[in-house]
């Protein structure tokens, strides 16, 4: 499903004006592709676009694999420090000035728990549908962090 969605998103692309993410996201609805704001922003990410004058486009030349971002448990040994959480909302601390990694990491790692990260300089909000969730997900975050 991701793939044939990243497919369609590069048809658009080259295809159609896209002048934001909401215009995309209803492109996508119309061809069936119902996504969340988080979803299309990873999306967005892994196909590397860009937004330039003429709105969103995609890299000119052969696109590669971004192998070279570091995983999930390699950013939060890292930088992250303490997870608390209060009732469905994780609070993420970490190393000054570290929290937008640990934030697009957690984006980029398609959790099905995370509904939304919010960063700050050293402090990562994130987001979950239900405590039972953050919960779940504090634990699993805990163990990386070490």
């Amino acid at each position: 499903m991701k793939q044939q969605r990243h497919t369609v998103i590069r048809e658009l692309l080259v295809t159609t004006s896209v002048l934001s993410q909401d215009e995309l996201r209803r492109k996508l609805a119309k061809r069936g592709f119902t996504v969340t704001q988080a979803t299309l922003s990873r999306d967005i990410h892994e196909l590397r676009v860009y937004k330039g004058p003429n709105g969103y486009a995609l890299p000119g030349g052969v696109e590669e694999e971004d192998s070279d971002m570091p995983g999930i448990r390699e950013t939060l040994a890292n930088f992250g420090l303490e997870v608390k959480q209060a009732q469905n909302l994780l609070v993420v601390i970490t190393t000054t000035g570290s929290a937008q990694p640990v934030a697009a990491t957690l984006d980029y790692e398609d959790w099905p728990e995370v509904m939304g990260t919010i960063a700050g300089d050293d402090t990562v909000l994130v987001i979950c549908a239900d405590a039972k969730q953050a919960a779940t997900l504090k634990s699993r975050m805990e163990e990386l962090i070490g």
